[in-house]
């Protein structure tokens, strides 16, 4: 079907409802993208075409008797209410007009994918949300040093050598991470992981935690290494950034040395790819009407990401 393009802001404004993805960058906190992404929606609408001033009925005592002073507020040959010009009122979108929330939110350092439920796209983003879906991280870890809370922008705490470190000590280690955290996920649900019930229970889908508080990972592999330097890929679910970047810590001491987290960044978000995310640059109007209609696509592809049954552990 052929698109019609629209210049009156009340049909935008009426169809701006979805999950829209955009790319939050490294060192800008959430509240601050949301402001920002709100307050170039209200700009796009208000340069818009906008309604007229309402009009006044014929017999409406705020029509006054034709003087100069009635004249100030209303215009007496039209019946125009000139108290509802934008003049008057103010812009005819506001942010607080928009109903905006996250479906999960990221740390102030990392970057990546990072999804809003707008206005009808609210209930959307609440039963992603709910469902738990995975979420994929490169992190980057830089060996030699630790810092205090493991960001490169904290003091450095100690220092180590890291010549003995290599590529298939990291990978023996994270594969043996990610054996303990699925052994764990079984051990919740009371349950042999060398049984009939637990292959059963591997059949229905991702085992998945009974609240939000418990960090679960579902995979840990190597996916670059160049000393000092090494990138992991983590699949998890209910992680944070202080769980993620003291994880690389944890790791480093694992191996005899030390480290910190010198790149977070989340490519997946569910079957949201970082490639769909709306850049900087594109956080105005066109581009974000765009986007809503392009996750629209992908959650019509994958419906189960918002009427999948869970499968939880114990609490």
């Amino acid at each position: 079907m052929a698109l019609t393009k629209v210049y009156d802001a009340a049909t935008v404004f009426r169809h701006l409802n979805g999950v829209l993805n955009v790319y939050k960058p490294a060192g800008m906190k959430v509240g601050h993208v949301r402001s920002a992404v709100l307050s170039n929606i209200c700009k796009g609408l208000n340069e818009m075409k906008q309604r007229e001033p309402r009009k006044l009925p014929e017999n409406s005592p705020l029509l006054g008797t034709g003087t100069a002073a009635d004249s100030v507020l209303h215009n007496i040959a039209t019946n125009t209410d000139l108290s509802d010009d934008v003049l008057c009122t103010g812009s005819r979108y506001m942010p607080d007009d928009i109903r905006c929330a996250t479906v999960a939110s990221l740390g102030q350092h990392t970057s990546g994918v990072l999804l809003f439920g707008i206005n009808k796209g609210l209930r959307q983003s609440s039963r992603i949300q709910k469902n738990r879906p995975v979420r994929v991280y490169h992190i980057t870890g830089r060996m030699g040093t630790s810092t205090e809370n493991h960001l490169p922008d904290s003091h450095i705490t100690a220092r180590s050598n890291h010549k003995h470190v290599s590529a298939e000590r990291i990978s023996g280690l994270a594969a043996s991470m990610q054996a303990s955290h699925q052994r764990k996920m079984y051990e919740l649900c009371g349950v042999d992981l060398q049984t009939q019930a637990a292959y059963e229970l591997a059949c229905k889908g991702l085992i998945r935690p009974a609240d939000n508080s418990l960090p679960v990972i579902y995979g840990i592999k190597l996916i670059h290494f160049e000393r000092p330097h090494f990138t992991l890929e983590v699949h998890a679910i209910n992680e944070t950034q202080e769980y993620l970047t003291a994880l690389v810590h944890d790791m480093a001491l694992e191996l005899r040395t030390v480290a910190h987290c010198s790149q977070l960044r989340c490519i997946r978000h569910a079957h949201f790819d970082v490639t769909d995310s709306l850049l900087r640059h594109g956080w105005h109007l066109p581009g974000i009407v765009k986007n809503l209609r392009q996750q629209r696509e992908i959650l019509r592809a994958h419906p189960q990401m918002l009427e999948q049954e869970r499968i939880e552990l114990h609490a």
